[in-house]
C-alpha cells in the first residue's frame, strides 16, 4: 500500500523549496494529502461547501487532462488562479494527480496550452460577491510558466516513484507470504502423508494382534476336535481369506467397496466363533453399489470399536448392522451398534485420536478420518452420532464420493 506519510513529507519539502501549493487528489479531485502552502484565499474558498466542490472539480477535469496529454497540463481553476495537473499511474492504472500552483503568472508570461475552467460554473453565487475575499485573492502571488510547470513535473516523478516503490514492496511481501504459505502448506502434506503411513502401519499390527490370532487358532482347534471338519473348513478359509487381504495387500490404496465388506464380514465371522450368540450382524449393500471405490482397511477399524465397546461388554443381544446406500452425490455407509454410546466429550477425543483406552491412545477412528478427508477432502470426514436410536448405540458413517479417480494418488 502507499505511504500517505512519504508522501506527505515529499510534498511539504517540496513545496517549501519551490514556493508554490501543492496538494496530491484522488481521480475525483478529493485531496488524498493535506494541502502544502495554501494560500489563505484558497483556504477560504475550500472552507466553503459549494465553492470546495468546484475546486474538486476543477482539479478532477486538471488531473484526466494531464492524463491523456501524457504529461502535465495547465488550467485555471473557477476562482481565476492557475493551477498545474501532472497524473500519477501505477501499472497502466490512473491513480490521482499532483496539483500544483493557485498562482498567477508574472506579467507578460502565456501558456499556449492553458486551459480556462473559470467559465464552467454559473456566475451567480460567484466568490467575487464576498468583499472579505477580494483582499485575499489580490495576496495571491505570481510565478513564470516555466518555473511553475518545472515543480509540477519534478513533484509528479518523485509522487509516481514513491508510488511504483510502495506497489513493488508489496508484491514482493504478498509473494513472499505466498512462498510462506506454500512452503507450510508443503510441510503440512508431508506430515500427513508421514502420519498416514505410519497410523496404517498401526493399525495394521494393531487389527492383527498376537491376542486375536491366539483365539482364532483356539477355536480352530476346538471345532476341528469336536466336528467333522465342515465348519472348520469354512473358518479356515475365512482366517485365511483375511490374513491374505491384511498382509498381502500392496499397490493402490484403494479397492473395491465389495472386496472390503467381504473382508470385514469374514472378520465378524470369526469372532462369531469365538463370541458364540453374544453378537449377530448384518450387510446389506446393493449389488449395485459393490464397484464403489473404497480406501483400503476403512471399515474394520470402525467394526472393531463396535465389538470393542458395545459387544465385548455384554453378554447377549450385540448387534452391529452395516447398510450402504447412496444419495446422487455419494455412497453412504453406516455402521451401527446397539451398545451404550459415546458420551458427548468422547467422541471429538475419538476423531482427534486422543481418546485414551488401557493406557494407549485409540488412532483407528482418527487414522481412518484422516485418509478420508486426505483422498476426497474435508467435506468426506466421518461422522459420529452418539446416542443413535432410543437413547442408545453409536452411528458411524463414511461417504464414499461416487465420481472418484483413483489415478490422482
Amino acid at each position: 500500500m502507499t505511504s500517505v506519510d512519504m508522501l506527505q513529507k515529499v510534498q511539504d519539502n517540496f513545496s517549501a523549496a519551490v514556493g508554490v501549493a501543492m496538494v496530491i487528489v484522488d481521480p475525483q479531485g478529493e485531496p488524498v494529502t493535506n494541502p502544502s502552502s495554501f494560500s489563505r484565499f484558497c483556504q477560504t474558498i475550500r472552507s466553503h461547501p459549494a465553492w470546495r466542490e468546484r475546486c474538486y472539480h476543477c482539479d478532477a477535469v486538471g488531473g484526466r487532462t494531464a492524463l491523456s496529454n501524457g504529461g502535465p497540463s495547465i488550467y485555471k481553476c473557477h476562482a481565476g488562479l492557475v493551477d498545474f495537473a501532472a497524473p500519477i499511474t501505477m501499472c497502466g492504472e490512473y491513480l490521482g494527480a499532483v496539483i500544483c500552483g493557485q498562482v498567477n503568472l508574472t506579467d507578460g508570461d502565456t501558456a499556449a496550452d492553458l486551459v480556462d475552467m473559470s467559465g464552467l460554473f454559473p456566475t451567480e453565487r460567484s466568490w467575487r460577491e464576498e468583499a472579505d475575499l477580494l483582499p485575499l485573492y489580490d495576496e495571491t502571488g505570481e510565478i513564470t510558466y516555466e518555473r511553475l510547470r518545472s515543480a509540477a513535473s519534478s513533484l509528479c516523478y518523485i509522487a509516481s516513484y514513491i508510488v511504483e516503490e510502495s506497489y513493488a514492496n508489496s508484491v514482493t511481501q504478498e509473494l513472499y507470504a505466498k512462498n510462506l504459505r506454500l512452503m507450510e502448506e508443503s510441510k503440512r502434506r508431508a506430515e500427513l502423508e508421514r502420519s498416514l503411513r505410519e497410523a496404517e502401519l498401526q493399525a495394521l499390527s494393531y487389527q492383527v494382534n498376537p491376542h486375536f490370532l491366539f483365539n482364532v487358532l483356539n477355536t480352530i482347534g476346538r471345532l476341528a476336535l469336536i466336528e467333522g471338519a465342515e465348519e472348520t473348513e469354512t473358518t479356515v478359509h475365512a482366517f485365511a481369506d483375511m490374513m491374505r487381504y491384511v498382509l498381502k495387500k500392496s499397490g493402490s490404496q484403494f479397492v473395491p467397496l465389495a472386496t472390503e465388506l467381504e473382508h470385514v464380514q469374514n472378520y465378524l465371522y470369526l469372532l462369531r466363533l469365538r463370541l458364540g450368540d453374544r453378537f449377530n450382524f448384518h450387510v446389506d449393500v446393493p449389488d449395485e453399489l459393490s464397484m464403489t471405490t473404497c480406501p483400503f482397511m476403512v471399515l474394520q477399524p470402525i467394526v472393531e470399536n463396535c465389538i470393542n465397546y458395545a459387544i465385548e461388554p455384554r453378554e447377549s443381544g450385540g448387534l452391529v448392522d452395516i447398510l450402504a446406500y447412496q444419495d446422487g452425490r455419494d455412497v453412504i455407509v453406516d455402521i451401527v451398534d446397539n451398545g451404550d454410546g459415546i458420551p458427548a466429550g468422547r467422541k471429538q477425543a475419538v476423531l482427534a485420536g486422543a481418546a485414551d483406552r488401557d493406557g494407549r491412545k485409540s488412532i483407528g477412528l482418527y487414522n481412518v478420518d484422516s485418509r478420508l478427508r486426505h483422498y476426497f477432502g474435508d467435506d468426506h470426514h466421518l461422522e459420529i452420532v452418539s446416542p443413535y436410536r432410543g437413547g442408545r448405540g453409536t452411528l458411524v458413517r463414511l461417504r464414499l464420493p461416487i465420481d472418484f479417480d483413483e489415478a490422482a494418488f
